[in-house]
């Protein structure tokens, strides 16, 4: 879901706003300020703070298109009455107003400086033109003026977990007393002119004589190479490993540069900084901890630009003053290699893969504790649209562990949980990416190019155990034999996949066949070592979606009367003549500066 801010007029005397947890600073200049918080009837309140004294309006849209919006707008007539109404936007010409009015205004101020709008609205409401707010919330667009200007702040990315309460505010994690820093970076790289580069490199981590907590990291992204890096991860080396030097392709022909498989921390196009809860974090500085990393850089060079030097990497803080738990990272997903494909030509294609956690003991060499899954992060490549992990213990389902319906690939973040969860050895964890492929005339693989497939859920957790992944992959044979195609060996089976002649009957088959088939399940430790078990993939049951709610349920008779006072306002403000074509006017004028916008913004998005 994209969410889109404009802005018109506003003025009044109100009292003074509730206490809002949560703020962020939105657009490039920090021109507006956005407070909001969340009750338990699920009643979410907004404040909008700008740096003008023009006119307002916010609002959501799916998947970044106009038609389809969800926007409230607001401001004050000339004469001093107050207007305020849930519009949608039907399609680049038209705006409507809601015959539901569920936002509901709780107060307009506007002084020298600030235009500020107070309102409210459920997390989701009983109209059909009205937009869930739920963690699929992606994008944000501003754009505020007065009578006769407009300012645009265009694609602006927006934290899609940032609108939904978590276990902790992260904002309320302050930096310990002493700490370090310390970089993870390429030194002067060299970038080839190919579209997709891995590059990979070992570093040491800090040299520190007692235990220490990486509390905290973040990208270090050489400034005009933004465009250039797609990911960065860093591994942990297991201390036995024998480890090469240099930089090199990190899945080419030596093989030694893929070492080390423990995700540490991981950064990837749209992301931002991350800081642990305060309960945990990494370790350094003990026998068991890590000396060394491997740093992976992925970089797409879709342009093919020469002479690119690059030096970008990770920062990370680390501190004595040490947490309770330490933190680990658990990856699950589908084994990218060999045998993920996606065929052409789908609208939506679903594939998964299985973790099976029954084995971690004795892959992990003593009792694994329960996990507490604190966070997570999403990935796929350019044709994924959504992701999603369930639960499941003894053959039953315990839930939906996290999920994004409307995957964004330039928007990939670490996300708090909503509460922590726990994960018993002996649960399953199911991953299940929905892509589409409509713009391929070939069959999407497997594979780290950009233009390639991944489907991944990296899962942060504590305490942390030696188990650093747990992905699963079909028996390719199985899905060959279904779709009547010959093969003996699993390239045999993929080379059945890449000559097939692909419709909308063999895509279903595919994918049917795919979900049917025995599952292998990859486990490996933070030593390299791997064990390979079956499963089977269960089907995932989606919760109900929660009751909807119209605005009018929450209000008292005097908030009623208060709301439809405002409404009438801008209508029976003043019974003069001039008062009413100077409000026609004014009405015409926001439709028109309105309009502009969203003409102006499809414009830019193309």
């Amino acid at each position: 879901m994209l969410l889109l801010l404009f802005i018109p007029c506003l003025c009044s005397g109100q009292p003074a706003p509730p206490l809002l947890r949560f703020s962020s600073f939105l657009g490039p200049s920090n021109m507006v300020y956005l407070r909001w918080d969340l009750d338990e009837q699920e009643m979410m309140t907004f404040e909008l703070q700008v740096h003008t004294t023009g006119w307002v309006a916010f609002g959501f849209s799916p998947h970044g298109e106009l038609p389809g919006s969800d926007i409230v707008i607001g401001g004050i007539f000339p004469n001093g009455s107050i207007y305020f109404s849930d519009c949608h936007v039907v399609d680049e010409a038209t705006l409507e107003e809601d015959e539901s009015q569920d936002y509901q205004l709780l107060s307009l101020t506007e002084d020298e400086t600030f235009t500020t709008m107070l309102f409210k609205r459920h997390l989701r409401t009983c109209d059909l033109n009205d937009l869930d707010i739920t963690v699929d919330t992606a994008r944000l667009i501003t754009a505020f003026g007065t009578d006769d200007t407009v300012q645009f702040f265009k694609g602006q990315r927006f934290s899609k977990s940032l609108f939904l309460m978590r276990y902790r505010d992260a904002s309320d994690s302050a930096d310990p007393k002493i700490f370090f820093t310390y970089d993870l970076r390429l030194d002067n790289f060299a970038v080839p002119v190919e579209e997709t580069k891995y590059a990979c490199t070992f570093i040491p981590l800090p040299m520190v004589k007692q235990k220490h907590h990486i509390y905290k990291f973040e990208p270090v992204i050489t400034p005009h190479n933004i465009t250039l890096v797609h990911h960065i991860l860093v591994y942990a080396c297991g201390n036995a490993s024998v480890l090469p030097s240099g930089i090199d392709d990190c899945y080419g022909a030596d093989p030694d540069f893929a070492l080390c498989s423990q995700v540490l921390v991981g950064w990837a196009l749209g992301g931002e900084s991350y800081q642990f809860p305060d309960e945990a974090a990494l370790s350094i500085g003990t026998p068991l901890d890590p000396q060394y990393i491997r740093l992976e850089i992925h970089y797409s060079n879709f342009d093919l630009l020469p002479g690119l030097i690059d030096s970008s990497g990770i920062r990370i803080y680390y501190t004595p003053e040490l947490r309770k738990y330490d933190v680990a990272v658990l990856q699950t997903g589908i084994f990218t290699f060999p045998v993920h494909f996606i065929p052409p030509g789908a609208e939506s294609y679903r594939s998964y893969g299985l973790c099976n956690t029954s084995q971690f003991d004795e892959m992990n060499g003593m009792p694994v504790p329960e996990l507490h899954v604190f966070a997570y992060l999403l990935h796929t490549h350019l044709s994924g649209r959504g992701v999603k992990a369930a639960q499941y213990r003894n053959g039953e389902q315990l839930g939906i562990i996290c999920e994004d319906n409307k995957y964004d690939f330039t928007l990939q973040e670490i996300r708090e949980m909503k509460e922590i969860l726990t994960i018993k050895p002996g649960d399953e964890i199911l991953v299940e990416c929905t892509f589409q492929t409509l713009d391929r005339s070939g069959i999407t693989f497997g594979g780290p190019s950009t233009m390639n497939e991944m489907c991944l859920t990296f899962l942060f957790y504590y305490p942390r155990n030696n188990i650093s992944s747990c992905m699963g992959y079909p028996d390719i044979l199985y899905i060959a034999h279904v779709l009547k195609q010959e093969a003996s060996d699993t390239m045999e089976g993929i080379m059945a996949m890449d000559l097939l002649n692909w419709d909308n009957e063999t895509i279903k088959t595919a994918e049917k066949a795919a979900k049917e088939a025995d599952q292998v399940v990859a486990i490996k430790t933070i030593n390299e070592l791997q064990k390979n078990e079956r499963g089977l993939i269960r089907d995932i049951i989606i919760p109900e979606r929660a009751a909807c709610h119209n605005i009018s349920e929450n209000l008292s008779l005097s908030d009623l009367r208060a709301a439809t006072n405002l409404r009438l306002a801008a209508v029976h403000g003043s019974e003069s003549s001039t008062t009413k074509e100077m409000s026609s006017l004014f009405l015409l004028s926001l439709t028109q500066l309105v309009f502009a916008w969203l003409i102006l913004s499809s414009e830019l998005w193309m």
